[in-house]
């Protein structure tokens, strides 16, 4: 009686779970669905704006043409066109998926839209063009199409269309999240529901449960009670039905088993406490690492935001005062030209020194490794800042048992960690204090040193010196980027640079490179 009355019970839970199984499975079904045209509804608003994105950079570069040249950015021209029919390509891909699974209802518009994107840029491409092959000789003319062009043609129609795309698919994002938010809400009342219709049943069952398994359970909750307490020996004495039987046994074992347990408890217990302490002591110890690296991650988001801001406002500020000019001069042309070149090499020097560091870190720093006699190369860089600071003593000694040191380096770069070491060494010590160059020999080793009589580092700046876009309160200029710099090039040479300094005494950079094999 007792089993087939379980077995009822069993079979009234088994039904109940499966109408909330087969409601979940189809809840899931409907969802991936859901979520599937989600994503390619999310997927076609990113791409059009990527592609808004794109077009702008191209057309940006199209403008560039009509400043320096038909032959300008000619290989950017075609990239830029390549990445947007991949755009378009990807755009029209999704779009009939979207259209497939939604229906044309609900995607009217799209497919119309890509097309007048197509069309408008096209447009504007073949426009630009008419612009470049048009006649020098009146730049009025020409400043006149390329007004109309950017104003007109961009600035009203590419950018209204591009924008109807993009609120457009906003629409349908929004419409699906909707859709979604519907789905979860009927889940939700159909869960409440089946919970209130079976609550019951379970409620039942559960109480009869209660009262058929009241003594062993009773009998096994004191047998737990005695093993919280610490007796261990056979807490479950009585013979129980054939159900609880191999429970007790259970429980039995479990009581020795425990007993064994707390025998290497405190042991156990010393050795948690002194792993945890330690991984503490690790996570304290990176977590102060990450804050850190934070803080100066943000003083360099700042710098080179500064860095950067600055040219760019000049370039965009010599470029619109000059087309706003009713009469250009070539004097005129050539000023602002001068002044866009000069901004833009200083933003190619920035943008050299972070690829530098970047492919460094990756080990894809290329190096053009030959063998190369030292002596003249430091000769070179010693004649070469000579005549940038006329006005210092800088000068060379050479400490070698060789006549004709060779090493094995990529010459330019060795050449500037040379000078980055030695416009150091000039711009922080006093224009009367000399900069001396050492070359040393030691075993199969070379020193190059940089010496200075400066102020000298203190101990916490020189522990972190070498570390990127680190810079100290008395020494505020550039970006932090020049010692790291210097680090790297000499580390992908199998070298390694290091730094002595004593405050009021002056600095050593000390360069330390390997010797090639004599032949």
């Amino acid at each position: 009686m007792y089993k087939r009355k379980l077995f009822y019970f069993g079979l009234t839970t088994a039904l109940i779970l499966f109408l909330a199984l087969l409601s979940t499975a189809i809840s899931a079904h409907l969802t991936r669905e859901n979520l599937h045209q989600s994503t390619i509804a999310q997927s076609l608003l990113v791409e059009h704006e990527k592609l808004s994105s794109i077009s702008y950079r191209l057309f940006k570069q199209l403008t560039d043409e009509i400043i320096f040249g038909r032959n300008a950015n000619q290989a950017y021209v075609r990239k830029k066109q390549n990445l947007i029919q991949q755009s378009l390509t990807q755009i029209r891909k999704l779009e009939l998926e979207q259209r497939h699974a939604l229906g044309v209802s609900f995607t009217q518009g799209s497919v119309e839209d890509t097309d007048e994107l197509v069309r408008l840029i096209d447009q504007i491409t073949v426009e630009f063009r008419e612009v470049v092959i048009s006649d020098n000789k009146a730049p009025l003319n020409q400043q006149e199409q390329l007004r109309r062009l950017l104003e007109v043609t961009i600035d009203d129609q590419f950018r209204e269309a591009i924008n109807s795309a993009v609120a457009r698919q906003s629409r349908v994002v929004a419409a699906i999240n909707a859709r979604i938010d519907a789905l979860n809400s009927a889940i939700l009342w159909f869960a409440i529901c089946l919970g209130v219709l079976s609550m019951p049943l379970i409620l039942y069952g559960c109480y009869w449960l209660f009262n058929q398994l009241y003594q062993p359970l009773i009998l096994i909750a004191n047998a737990t009670n005695s093993i919280a307490l610490g007796h261990y020996q056979q807490p479950i004495s009585v013979k129980l039905d054939d159900e609880f039987e191999e429970l007790a046994q259970s429980i039995n074992q479990l009581a020795l088993r425990l007993k064994e347990h707390e025998n290497n408890e405190a042991e156990s217990r010393k050795q948690l406490e002194r792993e945890v302490k330690q991984r503490t002591s690790e996570l304290t110890d990176a977590n102060l690492q990450l804050t850190k690296l934070d803080s100066r991650r943000r003083q360099f988001i700042a710098d080179v935001s500064h860095e950067l801001r600055t040219p760019l406002t000049i370039i965009r500020g010599e470029a619109q005062v000059t087309l706003r000019m009713q009469s250009v001069s070539v004097a005129d042309f050539n000023q602002t030209l001068n002044a866009i070149l000069e901004q833009a090499i200083n933003l190619s020097r920035l943008v050299d020194d972070l690829l530098l560091l970047t492919r460094a870190e990756m080990n894809q720093l290329n190096l053009e490794l030959m063998p190369v006699p030292i002596i003249p190369l430091l000769e070179s860089e010693l004649t070469k800042w000579q005549k940038l600071a006329q006005q210092r003593a800088i000068f060379m000694t050479v400490k070698t048992t060789l006549t004709n040191p060779i090493v094995h380096i990529d010459k330019h770069r060795i050449q500037q960690v040379l000078s980055i070491l030695i416009d150091n060494a000039i711009k922080y010590s006093k224009c009367d204090q000399p900069v001396e160059i050492n070359l040393a020999q030691s075993d199969k080793l070379l020193t190059i040193a940089v010496k200075d009589l400066g102020e000298g580092i203190s101990a916490a700046e020189v522990d972190n010196i070498f570390e990127r876009f680190v810079r100290f309160s008395k020494h505020n200029e550039g970006l932090g980027l020049g010692l790291p710099i210097a680090k790297a090039i000499v580390a992908a040479h199998d070298g390694r640079i290091t730094v002595s300094s004593s405050q009021g005494q002056g600095s050593v950079f000390s360069i330390i490179l390997p010797l090639s094999e004599t032949p």
